[in-house]
């Protein structure tokens, strides 16, 4: 029967196959002893027979021969300092479980009678030693790497055993970090969830007290990273411990694993938690000479500035990944450091401000040097992975060129990876901090230095509501700087951007977005506001900007009051209409008048909707009165 069972190996020994029998009949004992001498011959079956390792049929049909409920025995019976046998049942234990688990494919790891022994593995690992440790660690690991197992860890009511031994063993860390990604990707978690990562996190914050925290912080920076808002803990007390690792690391000479650990957990807890984090990690009490916000702002700059350089060329190495992940968490700092002071420099009291004034000033100088080598990096980006001159038209850069031996692709420099240039996240983190020193920088060189960029922003918006990753803000706070100066504002024309601009907002307005998403209502705003700026700084209205009239007149006002975000898109849009009508000659305005009326039925009609709140009456009241004089 042993020898049909394990048909599908050809070269099984019927020595072999007594064995098996053998150690089958001691497992069915009910008799513990032969149960722990079954397992001891199983375990030296397995690693001493390839041919039986490598039949899946056969590792399988064991494993099913084994009592969970002995080996469960096992492992608390091992946990146990008074028994003489202990460390023996929880080594063996431990041994079993990791050898099926990585014999067995994932779809057996994750059923039942492996994730069921996850709770004793948690409550053994306070007590198991070495070689035991490490195997108890691989296996939750591997158990929790599944949606099953992750429900499973997370239902245990006692994870101490597991946090504190993390010091010692970042496995520890992994195994959490993988569970809660899986448990997340599975669905909203619920507060229960936000409740126990809040536990562990907290337990972790003070068990790594007295350590570099290196392993702690790239925990943190990885869970911060990937978490969902409905999971992140609210308000808690493991805010300032970890900024407290962040401000240590940094004044302490990092070596580049520490510095992309505190890198990460440093953007992701400013991202989480905005407000905390900007106090704690930007504004320094003590009023030093060199406060910390200086210190590790300017170190985050200097780290762009020498490392982004060497980026494009090693954009296909291995050490790609992480050197980019490290640089796009920087700029994330960066940009959310500049919200912040300009948030404080809002309040004109100057005990609001954030650091000394020459600190500033130094560090308004290194974010410029920074923000110029990152112009020149993102236009080198641009035109090595679209493989044409500065400012060639998508269509020419996309096409075949014809040479005389024949058409063929040109040659471009981009990720291996799919997506290229405009689904890396690097560069929206880049021209995230860009855009918004742009616009906030009244430096009239570095914008003219990014107006060579206008071509490479317009493509970006075409593209993203079709890509993964939405350049679309970032490219309209950047346009609003530009077109603040003469340059930008020709090269926003020159690239098409009135047409591309005008064509999206009147495509959101008919397709209502803007009601049903407050971002692209958001965007709306911002959209007009650079339309007004290219608008009134010009001496006259240009026939082709009228289009954006043509299709604002054709467009159906939704119902009711809206969202106020929606409200002030519908707002900005009719204001925006004025200005470019008012601006056009009588002729060109007068065939026009139909459009006109229209818009003027649609003012109306907002009036109707949103006239009586004060914060809309006064600019209602103007848009309709300009349009009567324009009819």
């Amino acid at each position: 029967m042993a020898s049909k069972e394990f048909s599908d190996n050809p070269v099984r020994e019927p020595q072999e196959d007594k064995e098996i029998t053998k150690l089958k009949t001691l497992l069915k004992s009910k008799d513990d002893t032969e149960r722990f001498v079954g397992l001891a011959l199983l375990k030296s079956l397995l690693d001493n027979t390839p041919a039986i390792r490598n039949d899946e049929a056969a590792v399988r049909t064991l494993w099913s021969h084994i009592p969970p409920r002995f080996l469960d025995r096992l492992l608390r019976t091992g946990s146990s300092l008074s028994n003489a046998n202990a460390k023996d049942m929880l080594d063996i234990g431990v041994s079993i479980l990791y050898t099926f688990s990585i014999l067995l494919p994932a779809a057996d790891t994750a059923a039942p009678s492996f994730t069921a022994r996850i709770p004793s593995l948690v409550a053994a690992a306070l007590y198991s030693t070495g070689e035991t440790t490490g195997l108890l660690l691989q296996t939750l690991y591997t158990l929790v790497n599944s949606g099953e197992g992750a429900d499973v860890l997370m239902q245990v009511e006692d994870t101490t055993p597991l946090s504190e031994i993390a010091t010692s063993h970042a496995m520890v860390l992994d195994i959490f970090g993988r569970a809660w990604l899986h448990r997340m990707a599975g669905g909203a978690p619920g507060a229960g969830f936000a409740q126990k990562v809040d536990a562990v996190i907290q337990s972790l914050a003070v068990l790594f007290k007295g350590t570099d925290g290196v392993t702690y912080l790239a925990f943190m920076g990885n869970f911060l990273h990937h978490s969902t808002p409905e999971a992140i803990p609210k308000d808690p007390k493991w805010i300032s411990a970890t900024a407290s690792y962040i401000q240590r690391l940094v004044a302490s000479r990092p070596t580049p694993e520490a510095r992309a650990a505190y890198t990460s957990a440093a953007a992701g807890l400013l991202q989480a938690y905005p407000e905390q984090a900007s106090e704690l990690l930007f504004k320094d009490p003590t009023n030093t000479e060199k406060p910390f916000g200086y210190l590790f702002i300017n170190l985050l700059l200097i780290d762009i500035r020498s490392s982004i350089p060497m980026l494009l060329a090693s954009l296909n190495a291995p050490d790609y990944h992480p050197t980019a992940k490290r640089l796009a968490a920087a700029y994330d700092i960066v940009c959310l450091f500049i919200s912040f002071l300009v948030r404080s420099l809002e309040d004109d009291c100057l005990d609001a401000l954030i650091m000394p004034p020459d600190s500033l000033l130094r560090l308004r100088k290194g974010i410029a040097e920074t923000m110029s080598v990152t112009v020149e990096y993102v236009r080198d980006r641009w035109d090595a992975a679209r493989s044409g001159a500065m400012g060639f038209d998508p269509s020419a850069r996309a096409a075949k060129a014809e040479t005389h031996t024949g058409a063929h692709h040109t040659l471009t420099w981009d990720t291996a990876d799919a997506g290229g240039a405009d689904e890396d996240a690097f560069l929206l983190s880049a021209l995230r901090a860009l855009t918004l020193w742009l616009r906030e920088d009244e430096n009239e060189q570095l914008r003219e230095e990014g107006t060579g960029l206008v071509d490479v922003l317009m493509e970006l918006f075409i593209n993203s509501p079709t890509e993964k990753l939405d350049f679309r803000p970032a490219v309209l706070v950047g346009l609003e700087g530009l077109v603040a100066i003469r340059l930008g504002r020709a090269m926003f024309l020159q690239q098409s951007g009135w047409a591309i601009l005008t064509g999206d907002l009147v495509n959101t307005l008919h397709r209502h977005r803007e009601v049903a998403d407050d971002r692209e209502a958001t965007m709306c705003v911002d959209i007009v506001r650079i339309l007004l700026a290219v608008a009134e700084a010009g001496k006259s209205t240009q026939e082709s900007w009228l289009d954006l009239v043509t299709g604002v007149a054709a467009w159906d006002v939704p119902a009711g009051d809206g969202a106020s975000a929606a409200r002030d898109a519908h707002v900005a849009v009719l204001q925006l209409c004025c200005t470019v009508l008012a601006q056009a000659n009588p002729g060109l305005r007068s065939r026009y008048r139909h459009s006109i009326a229209a818009i003027a039925g649609i003012a109306t009609q907002i009036h109707e909707q949103v006239g009586h709140l004060s914060e809309y009456s006064e600019q209602m009241d103007d848009v309709i009165a300009t349009l009567d004089k324009l009819r």
